[in-house]
């Protein structure tokens, strides 16, 4: 129940939800954090998992065990005395959460969806020639669009636009639009949403087409089969251009394709989306074309950064070319990234900003992009592919803040990673978690969200980057939601220091965890440790995190005389899945790690 009821408010972006569901919201993932640590206590301390069957004739035997058995669990009174606490206070808890939220009707929905401003509406209206090196592109999709043989001109072409929020998709395509439009009898440019009302899309296709004709649509009931019938009878003589914008929904699209008149005129179709199995899915046919988005090369997202910033196209100043360069190695080439960081930039009257102040947008590039309206349109625009995740995916998506900016994520590792968190579950259906991992992460690239690396000559994919304005959306959203918890040594983690930490990861210095302002209550839940660099300390005072499931030392040295860590401070936590220890150059593993009962995964690659 509670699983349902969080997957249902994080559905809701946090500035549509109210802030008291949020609040109690963030009360019940604490409690089933608590019921999961209490179920697995019982597990690893009271639970012998180990009866397996000595043979219906051994009497003697099974009496022995028997009593061997209840004899244990005797001496075992502290431990279950203190589980049965845990138990009440959670059962406590829970009823005072369920009394809080019938007293103040607490519901997880979106609080004044209908008021918000759609930021991609700029991309629609904006000007071809605010961007740079879209000219290119757009009369090559026209040659392909319209070109080619005689009878390949006459049949109905389907082209789709297909790359992650932020590329430019919808500019591009409005700007094939505009250039060919007068080429058509008739022609119309709709934008779709992550939940599209389909009679609406339906009856803003018929006034976009003919507006005198369908004066009254809007007013006029109509069912979706009813509206299919007068766009086919419109369409059947008419050669048409119609520009379907941001489709999310492989079944919207089969209902929508429905309408198009299929007659030998010429007609062409073009669509845009974030998701490839759905360009896929819009272009079927031989002749019609999928169009992969690419990023902008160094020179044009230079050019279109100085254009924003400089005024009249004046040169960047020479003390500023550097670290113009860093930050728009960041931004990737991503033309809403280059003009939202621009924007940030550009002073008032033509006033170039100070260059502490550009040191600073740089540094808050990945980690939380700096505060401002220009900077929240950008993270909204990318929010709607987070939100159209199913939970698991959510979950598994912001696991990834674990890793520092420009890290290379091995898909293994992050699969078995995810299975010791529980992140993946088993359905009816008999699959490996493992191979139900891979499907998550496929998808993940399908939606691009993250970008494929490391693929080898049969296409199997052996890692995945995650780019900077993804990272940096994902990294505000795990800190609303008090998930992933970073120490890095330069910025300070945006977590609540007074909440409970469940998932760590410590990149670059090390020197905050003595002086962060963590007590030792908040990480006594402690979950995950990531470390990115060798830390003595650390290792050594693991044995007081009792509930740890992952402790992933990938790439620490521990063989240095100087660090002298030992690793028999293991066998105290007895609810490890996960242990990484590839590339830590240790040569002798502790027998202690036998007493490990959960253990999943134990990575000694090298």
């Amino acid at each position: 129940m509670m699983c349902v009821v969080l997957s249902k408010v994080g559905d809701v972006p946090p500035e549509q939800l109210d802030p008291q569901v949020r609040i109690w919201a963030a009360k019940v993932r604490e409690l089933s954090y608590n019921m999961e640590d209490a179920v697995d206590a019982y597990m690893v301390r009271v639970y012998d998992g180990s009866h397996g069957d000595l043979g219906p004739n051994n009497l003697k035997n099974r009496v022995k065990k028997f009593f061997k058995r209840t004899k244990k669990l005797l001496s075992k009174g502290k431990a279950l005395h203190q589980i049965s606490g845990a138990i009440q206070d959670a059962q406590e808890l829970a009823k005072e959460l369920g009394e809080l939220r019938q007293r103040y009707a607490l519901e997880a929905r979106a609080d004044g969806v209908g008021n918000a401003i759609d930021p991609r509406l700029k991309a629609v209206y904006r000007d071809v020639t605010e961007l740079v090196g879209i000219e290119g592109i757009r009369d090559e999709l026209i040659e392909k669009l319209l070109g080619q043989d005689e009878r390949s001109k006459q049949q109905l072409k389907t082209m789709s636009i297909v790359g992650f929020g932020g590329l430019g998709k919808t500019t591009l395509a409005r700007a094939v639009y505009d250039k060919i439009r007068e080429e058509f009898d008739c022609g119309v440019f709709v934008s779709m949403s992550r939940n599209p009302d389909i009679t609406k899309i339906f009856k803003k296709m018929l006034y976009g087409l003919d507006s005198s004709k369908f004066t009254n649509i809007n007013e006029a009931v109509r069912d979706n089969q009813q509206l299919i019938e007068e766009l086919r009878a419109f369409l059947q003589d008419k050669r048409y251009l119609i520009m379907i914008d941001d489709i999310w929904d492989e079944g919207a699209w089969e209902i929508i394709n429905c309408a198009f008149s299929k007659s030998d005129l010429g007609s062409r179709v073009i669509t845009t989306t974030r998701i490839t199995s759905i360009a896929q899915a819009c272009c079927p046919s031989s002749g019609d074309i999928i169009h992969k988005m690419k990023s902008l090369d160094n020179d044009d997202s230079k050019r279109l950064f100085c254009k924003r910033i400089f005024p009249q196209g004046s040169e960047c100043p020479v003390e500023l070319e550097q670290v113009s360069r860093e930050i728009l190695k960041k931004c990737g080439g991503v033309p809403l990234a280059i003009i939202t960081i621009a924007r940030l930039l550009a002073g008032n009257y033509q006033q170039i900003k100070p260059k502490y102040q550009w040191d600073n947008i740089l540094s808050s590039i990945g980690r939380g992009l700096a505060e401002g309206g220009t900077a929240k349109d950008m993270q909204r625009i990318l929010s709607f592919s987070y939100y159209d995740l199913p939970s698991h995916l959510k979950t598994c998506l912001l696991y990834l803040t674990i890793f520092p900016e420009d890290y290379e994520i091995n898909k293994d590792r992050l699969i078995w990673r995810w299975i010791a968190e529980g992140f993946i579950q088993g359905g009816e259906q008999e699959i490996r978690l493992f191979d139900l991992g891979e499907i998550y992460f496929s998808e993940l690239v399908n939606r691009n969200l993250i970008q494929p690396i490391a693929v080898d000559v049969e296409g199997r994919v052996g890692a995945c980057h995650v780019h900077d304005m993804v990272l940096d959306l994902i990294c505000c959203l795990s800190s609303e939601e008090n998930f992933i918890t970073i120490l890095d040594g330069t910025k300070q983690s945006k977590n609540n220091s007074h909440s409970m930490v469940h998932w760590l990861s410590f990149q670059n210095s090390m020197s905050e965890l003595t002086t962060h302002s963590f007590d030792a209550t908040s990480t006594l839940k402690l979950r995950s440790i990531t470390l990115f660099r060798t830390d003595a300390d650390l290792i050594q005072a693991l044995s007081r995190f009792k509930v740890l499931r992952v402790l992933d030392l990938e790439g620490c040295n521990l063989s240095e005389s100087s660090h002298q860590i030992d690793l028999r401070y293991v066998e105290n936590l007895l609810h490890l899945r996960y242990l990484g220890l590839r590339n830590t150059r240790v040569s002798v593993l502790p027998t202690e790690i036998g007493k490990l009962q959960f253990l999943q995964t134990l990575d000694l690659r090298i």
